[in-house]
């Protein structure tokens, strides 16, 4: 079968590979279409297998909420740069991949991996993952995911950017307190609701460093003892959702803002992009030496 200009151009629709991969790939299946899709798939499993070493700390937040407000899924996708993270393959596959985790029985990611992209279609999340990957030539993963659901509170979200995400579940209030409460803690991070949500022993361990650095003032015990609870209270209010002045009127803290709309935050999950993960420094002339080589 003859490899037209018109089989190859179709050939590059359908993979977004490059002319020359797409007519080598015609060659070796004598033209069937099908065929070489099939063949560039595999090769795609292969370049995506080799570049799985390579550190993926960029990439975006995304976020899906139902209609209701009583479901509601976060997912974060990797990329080994902003570059990557901005494109529209990459952000659309991302889009795919929270819709999917919005209305699967998934619980964790590599259940989630061998999910259909979307609904009806053969082509799961790793195998979309992987042809992604031989398309854009990076490593990218599907890192974590959270799934959410309410029964008698509401579910609202905030993105800052595509690098911070944020979803709150609160029981009172309205969907404009909880965009609120979204966008505080995108802003301020707290680790927990309250201060009944810190575990004992991060208090123990706080108090001890308070305490060893009072001690060092040679005050007496009982003024250490008031110095170290004062210094306890102060790191509770730094750390807790309910004890942080609201970033729009510092005046006014969480816990009185949610008192006054009589409401209360039942939980939150907070992720930024690449937190936790130890990036890897390059030499930028070696890594664009790596690229003109093809590795």
């Amino acid at each position: 079968m003859a490899i037209t200009a018109s089989l190859v151009k179709e050939l590059r629709e359908r993979t977004g590979s490059g002319m020359m991969e797409c007519k080598k790939a015609l060659v070796e299946t004598g033209g069937d279409l099908e065929a070489a899709i099939e063949l560039m798939r595999k090769s795609g499993q292969a370049k995506a297998a080799k570049k799985a070493g390579r550190t993926a700390a960029e990439g975006l937040i995304v976020i899906k909420t139902s209609a209701d407000g009583k479901q509601a899924a976060m997912v974060e996708v990797n990329s080994e740069t902003d570059f990557v993270a901005k494109d529209d393959n990459f952000i659309s596959f991302a889009d795919a991949v929270v819709e999917r985790a919005l209305v699967t029985s998934a619980t964790d990611v590599e259940a989630l991996l061998n999910e259909p992209l979307h609904e009806g279609e053969e082509t799961t999340i790793n195998t979309a993952r992987e042809a992604l990957i031989s398309k854009i030539g990076e490593n990218m993963n599907v890192r974590r995911f959270i799934r959410l659901n309410t029964e008698a509170g509401l579910l609202t979200s905030y993105s800052h950017g595509a690098r911070i995400g944020v979803v709150v579940e609160i029981e009172g209030g309205d969907e404009a307190l909880g965009k609120d409460l979204a966008m505080h803690i995108a802003a301020t991070n707290p680790v927990c609701v309250t201060a009944d949500d810190v575990p004992a022993e991060t208090l123990d361990k706080e108090r001890d460093i308070f305490k060893a650095q009072a001690l060092e003032s040679g005050k007496p015990e009982n003024i250490v003892e008031k110095m170290v609870e004062g210094r306890i209270r102060k790191y509770l209010a730094e750390i807790t959702l309910v004890g942080q002045p609201f970033v729009k009127d510092p005046d006014v803290t969480i816990e009185k803002l949610l008192a006054n709309a009589g409401a209360r935050v039942v939980r939150f999950q907070r992720f930024e992009v690449g937190e936790g993960i130890e990036k890897k420094v390059e030499n930028f002339a070696e890594e664009v030496m790596a690229q003109v080589r093809g590795e």
